[in-house]
C-alpha cells in the first residue's frame, strides 16, 4: 500500500486495541499495516511522543500515562464533535468545529476540509492553522492529486513529500500553491456518505514526515463525523425545502380557494341581478365593482352601449376603433383576449355569444400588471349571464316590436283616418297619433328589411314612434319637426347600424293618411336609386322634380307628357312587338355613341342605324337635328315610372 498507511507507535496494549478496533471498524484485515513485523496488534507502535520527547518502544509508566491522557483528549474531542452533530446548528459551524479540534489533536500544521461542489471540483469549505486565502480558494479538479486518490478509492492515503510524490496524478495549478504554501506531507481521508465520497479532511505539514495509525484512525473519526453533519445538513435542507413547497403549496391552494370563492360570489352576484330584472347597466356595474378598473359593454356592431366604473382605478372607456379587431378576434376564438395600450391600460375582451348569434362584447379595462387567470374566466362567464339578459330583453323587445308593427299596419291599412281602438293602443305604448306626422321606408342592397326594421325600432323608441316591416319595406312613423333634419339624423343611425349604404326616403302625412305618405315613399325611394342615389336619406319634396314619377295624384300629367314626347313609339314598339324606345333610350344613355350603343344593345352598327332612321320616320321628324330635350324627357320619365310602378 506504498504511503497509504504508517507505522506503529509507542502506546499501551489497550491503547492499541482501541485502535486496532477503530482501524477495523473501517477497513479490512489486509488493509491495516501497522508495524513492521508480522504482529498486527501484539508490537508496539513505532512513535515518538513530541509532546514529551520520550523515545516511543519503552514501557515507562510515563510513557504510558501520557498515552492514557492524549487518548482521553482524543476521545474527550470526539465526543464533543459528535454532541454538536445533534445540535442541527449551522453546517460551516459544525464543520469548523470538526476541523478545529482535529488540527488541535493533530499538531500538523494546518488541517482543512474541501467538498466536491456541482462544478466537480474540491474547494476548501473549513481550515484551521496557518494557510494563506489563495490555498484556500483554490478549486481543483476531484480526479488529481491526493484527494482525487482519496475520492477515488474512498479510503486514506498519505504522503511523505507531496512534491516528489509519485503514486498521484499532479495538477501543475495546485502544484504550484504546493510550492508557494511551503506544504510537505499530507494525509487526507474520506467523507463518506450512504456509499458515495462527498469530500475529504485534510492534514498538512511543512515538514517531511510520515503519519502513524493512530493519527490516521483520529482524522477518520473525525472525518466520519463530518459526513454525518453533511448528511444531516442535507437531509436537514431537503425536509425544509420540502416544508416550504407544502406551504408555498398550502399558500396557493387557499389563494386559489379565496378566487374560486370571489369568482362564485360574482356569478350569484350577477345572476341575482338578472333574475330581479336587472339591466344590462347593473350586470356592468356590478362585475366592474367586483374585478376593480372599469367594464364596457358594446354591441354587435361594436359600438359601446354601457360604461361602467368601480371605485378602484377607473378607466375611461375605450375607443371603439382600439376595440374593434379584439372584438373579431374574441368573437372568432370564443376565449378571452388581453392588449395593453401606450397609456399602460390593460384591457381584455371577451365575446358575447348565443349559439351562432353575435350578440357583442364585455371589454375589462385596468391598470397594466399582474392579472389571475380566474378573473379573465370570471370576465368570460359574465357574458353568458349578459347573454342571457341581452336575449331576455331581446325576446320582451321582439314582443314590443310586433306589437308596434300590428300597430303601425293598421294604421296604414286604416287610413286615411285613425280608430278609436287604435288610438287606445297607441297612448297604451305612450304614443301620441296625432303627433306621428312623418312616414319613412328604408332599403339597402346589403341588409334585408327584416334587419332594417329591427334597427328602426330602436330608433323609433327614443322617438317616440312606430316602426315595422309593412308590404316588405322596413317603414317607420315618427314625429317629426325638421324633415329633412329628421331623415338624415335616421338614415345615419340606420347606416351605422346596418354597416353599409341605406336610402331613408321621408314623407309627412296629411290628415292621418299615412299610406299615401308610404306610398310616396316608396316610390320616390326606387327612383332615387334609379338616378344612382343609393346612400342618403331625403324627403320626398327633394325630388320634387320626378314628383309625376311616384305621385300617383299626378298620373294624367304625366301621361299626357310621355304621350306628346314618345307617344308614337310607344304605339309602334307595341304594334310592330319592337323596341325603339329602348334604342333611343340606351343611344342617349351612351351620349349618341354608335359604336358604344350597339355593343350594350348587342347588334351591328347597321342594324342600330336601320333602327334609328326608323325611329325618326315613326316620329315624323328628324330627332337628331332637332333639339331632342322633351325626347330625352319623355324617355326618362317613361323609364322611371316603369321601376316606380314595379317597386309598388
Amino acid at each position: 500500500m506504498g504511503d497509504r498507511i504508517g507505522h506503529g507507535s509507542c502506546l499501551g496494549r489497550g491503547h492499541r486495541h482501541v485502535m486496532a478496533v477503530i482501524l477495523r471498524s473501517h477497513y479490512s484485515a489486509d488493509e491495516v499495516c501497522i508495524t513492521h513485523t508480522s504482529r498486527r496488534f501484539g508490537g508496539a507502535f513505532a512513535h515518538q511522543c513530541k509532546e514529551d520527547g520520550i523515545v516511543a518502544g519503552g514501557r515507562a509508566e510515563h510513557a504510558e500515562s501520557m498515552s492514557l491522557l492524549r487518548r482521553q483528549r482524543e476521545l474527550a474531542s470526539l465526543y464533543a464533535t459528535a454532541k454538536s452533530l445533534t445540535a442541527l446548528g449551522e453546517l460551516d459551524e459544525v464543520l469548523q468545529s470538526i476541523v478545529h479540534h482535529a488540527h488541535d489533536l493533530m499538531g500538523t500544521d494546518f488541517t482543512y476540509l474541501s467538498l466536491v461542489g456541482d462544478d466537480g471540483k474540491l474547494s476548501a469549505r473549513a481550515s484551521e492553522g496557518t494557510i494563506s486565502a489563495a490555498f484556500l480558494a483554490a478549486c481543483i479538479p476531484a480526479d488529481v492529486g491526493l484527494g482525487g486518490k482519496v475520492l477515488a478509492s474512498r479510503r486514506p492515503y498519505w504522503v511523505r513529500n507531496y512534491a516528489s510524490a509519485t503514486v498521484i496524478d499532479h495538477d501543475v495549478s495546485f502544484d504550484r500553491l504546493v510550492g508557494t504554501e511551503k506544504l510537505v506531507a499530507l494525509l487526507g481521508v474520506p467523507l463518506v456518505i450512504r456509499g458515495e465520497a462527498v469530500g475529504a479532511l485534510f492534514a498538512a505539514d511543512r515538514t517531511e514526515r510520515s503519519f502513524e495509525a493512530d493519527e490516521i484512525a483520529l482524522l477518520i473519526a473525525f472525518a466520519d463525523h463530518a459526513a454525518v453533519a453533511l448528511d444531516n445538513a442535507r437531509l436537514y435542507e431537503a425536509s425544509r425545502t420540502a416544508l416550504q413547497d407544502l406551504q408555498v403549496a398550502y399558500r396557493k391552494i387557499e389563494d386559489h380557494m379565496a378566487v374560486m370563492e370571489r369568482a362564485q360570489a360574482t356569478h350569484e352576484v350577477l345572476t341575482g341581478a338578472v333574475l330581479e330584472g336587472g339591466t344590462p347597466g347593473d350586470v356592468a356595474q356590478l362585475l366592474a365593482d367586483q374585478l376593480g378598473g372599469s367594464v364596457t359593454l358594446l354591441d354587435r356592431t361594436g359600438a359601446v352601449v354601457v360604461h361602467r366604473d368601480s371605485g378602484v382605478e377607473p378607466s375611461p372607456p375605450p375607443a371603439e376603433a382600439d376595440l374593434t379587431e379584439a372584438v373579431r378576434t374574441a368573437h372568432r376564438s370564443g376565449r378571452c383576449t388581453m392588449s395593453v395600450d401606450k397609456a399602460g391600460v390593460a384591457r381584455s375582451v371577451a365575446a358575447i355569444r348565443a349559439g351562432d348569434s353575435h350578440l357583442g362584447a364585455l371589454a375589462w379595462s385596468r391598470k397594466a400588471g399582474d392579472v389571475v387567470d380566474l378573473d379573465l374566466r370570471t370576465l368570460e362567464r359574465a357574458t353568458h349571464v349578459m347573454g342571457l339578459l341581452i336575449l331576455k330583453e331581446r325576446a320582451v323587445a321582439d314582443a314590443s316590436e310586433r306589437l308596434s308593427g300590428e300597430l303601425l299596419t293598421e294604421l296604414m291599412v286604416g287610413s286615411p283616418g285613425i280608430g278609436a281602438a287604435q288610438r287606445v293602443r297607441a297612448r297604451a305604448r305612450g304614443i301620441d297619433p296625432d303627433r306621428l306626422v312623418l312616414v319613412l321606408v328604408a332599403e339597402s342592397a346589403t341588409s334585408s328589411s327584416t334587419e332594417l326594421s329591427r334597427h328602426l325600432h330602436d330608433i323609433a323608441r327614443d322617438h317616440c314612434g312606430l316602426a315595422g316591416e309593412h308590404l316588405g319595406r322596413a317603414t317607420m312613423i315618427l314625429p317629426s319637426a325638421d324633415d329633412e333634419q329628421t331623415v338624415e339624423e335616421v338614415q345615419r343611425r340606420l347606416r351605422r347600424a346596418a354597416g353599409g349604404p341605406v336610402v331613408v326616403v321621408a314623407e309627412r302625412v296629411t290628415n292621418h293618411d299615412w299610406s299615401r305618405a308610404f306610398s310616396l315613399a316608396g316610390r320616390c325611394g326606387a327612383v332615387m336609386r334609379a338616378l344612382g342615389h343609393t346612400d342618403g336619406g331625403a324627403t320626398a319634396g327633394r325630388y320634387a322634380l320626378y314628383a309625376m314619377v311616384f305621385d300617383p295624384e299626378r298620373v294624367r300629367e304625366l301621361d299626357r307628357f310621355i304621350a306628346g314626347s314618345i307617344g308614337p313609339l310607344l304605339d309602334y314598339d307595341q304594334r310592330r312587338g319592337s323596341d325603339l324606345v329602348g334604342t333611343l333610350t340606351a343611344y342617349f344613355v351612351h351620349r349618341a355613341n354608335v359604336a358604344a350603343t350597339a355593343r350594350a344593345l348587342h347588334v351591328h352598327v347597321n342594324t342600330l342605324l336601320k333602327r334609328l332612321d326608323r325611329a325618326g320616320t315613326v316620329l315624323g321628324q328628324d330627332w337628331r337635328d332637332n333639339d331632342d330635350l322633351e325626347l330625352q324627357l319623355g324617355l326618362r320619365l317613361h323609364g322611371l315610372r316603369a321601376i316606380a310602378i314595379a317597386s309598388s
